[in-house]
């Protein structure tokens, strides 16, 4: 490998594209910034609408603002019919995030003021989308399983509405709560590869609809979303506590990794997951089923005990360890627990979009066009001859 090859294909890591406002990861010290809030302060304190208020408007609601701010989320929940009935075409086994990356798209045609590109406006349309992705996400869970979609509840708030479409029965007050909170801890995490995708699109003027598209397609590659779902694969294949030892030696003498440990930012354990394990342990003890729980812990210790014996090296403990048995728990089917992730990370989407289009200390009309180094050898360093095809 050339030299400068080496340096230049790093997936841009620790190279800055951007200023932002919205958020900001400190690997070194565990801490999540929300527009200057610490995540871990507001995910006990704050409900997902206000850090939604938050992340779109620049600042925490008052009551009044919150209040109205929820009826506008109730108000734009309900899907056209015309999606429902394109839905229902769709075969069974198509992938969750690839029915959520084409309905998307399928509001735009549904959105009188697409061309409209006033800052207003396009918070308008980031309040259609993070109001009515639970509601695809939920009608296709209906639909692949031949039920009919549930229509919203407009007496029960984002979190508790969505497990309720999806499964149609309301939620208890606590496990509301708790997905309240997983909304809210997964609502923003700067400039992840969805998130770029996000912006990079949104720097060509093209509209938040297609912003959104492209970030969802960002979220269902394997290397950014997904990671949960895996983690939770990773716990029923151990099965139970007492064969967590044999798995851990096994998959690093293969040079595998451990699900949800290790992260590409943080060198200390994630501080979402420190918030979402006991929730863990709860909603298990509710269900009367405890034993993924019981796991993770115990995977945990025995896992960064390993690393530290075998690889002289410090690991921890990544957001989707815990979230994977919590949502599990909850209910929610291995193949949505992606699109999960993307109707709480729909809010810093566009809060992104916003800031990239609109923000006012932003440069105007940048286009994002970054630069490469051809190294193709088959021409060599000159352009080639062209040899008519007779005489090849």
């Amino acid at each position: 490998m050339d030299q400068n090859e080496s340096v230049i294909n790093t997936g841009l890591r620790g190279v800055k594209v951007a200023s932002t406002k919205i958020s900001n990861v400190d690997g070194a010290k565990g801490k999540l910034v929300y527009r200057g809030y610490c995540a871990k302060d507001l995910a006990p304190e704050a409900t997902f609408e206000e850090v939604v208020y938050l992340l779109l408007y620049e600042r925490l609601p008052d009551q009044s603002e919150l209040k109205s701010f929820r009826t506008k989320l109730s108000e734009e929940r309900n899907l056209p019919q015309e999606i429902l009935q394109a839905l229902q075409t769709r075969p069974e086994t198509s992938l969750p995030m690839d029915i959520l990356q084409c309905a998307v798209p399928m509001l735009a045609h549904h959105d009188p003021h697409i061309q409209n590109t006033t800052k207003e406006t396009a918070i308008q349309t980031a309040i259609k989308l993070i109001a009515k992705l639970p509601t695809i996400v939920a009608a296709w869970e209906q639909i692949r399983n031949g039920k009919t979609p549930i229509d919203p509840d407009p007496s029960l708030n984002h979190a508790a509405n969505f497990l309720y479409m999806m499964t149609g029965d309301p939620p208890d007050e606590e496990t509301a709560r708790f997905f309240d909170v997983c909304l809210v801890l997964h609502a923003e995490h700067s400039f992840n590869a969805s998130t770029f995708s996000a912006r990079q699109v949104a720097s060509t003027t093209a509209h938040m609809y297609a912003s959104i598209t492209a970030a969802i397609g960002s979220l269902s590659g394997a290397l950014h979303g997904g990671a949960n779902t895996r983690v939770m694969k990773m716990l029923i294949q151990i099965g139970s506590p007492e064969n967590v030892e044999g798995y851990i030696t096994k998959e690093l003498k293969a040079g595998n990794k451990i699900m949800g440990l290790g992260h590409a930012v943080y060198k200390v354990d994630d501080p979402r997951a420190l918030i979402l394990a006991p929730m863990s342990k709860k909603v298990g003890e509710k269900t009367g089923e405890t034993k993924w729980y019981e796991i993770s812990t115990l995977l945990e210790k025995k896992g960064k005990e390993a690393f530290k014996k075998h690889k002289s090296m410090d690991i921890f403990v990544n957001v989707d360890f815990y979230s994977a048995s919590l949502f599990y728990s909850m209910g929610i089917p291995l193949d949505l627990f992606t699109p999960v992730f993307a109707i709480s990370r729909i809010s810093g989407w566009c809060a992104h979009v916003l800031e990239e289009q609109f923000a006012e200390a932003a440069p105007k009309a940048v286009l994002y066009r970054p630069e490469s180094e051809y190294i193709g050898e088959y021409c060599g360093p000159d352009e080639c001859s062209f040899i008519s095809i007779e005489d090849r």
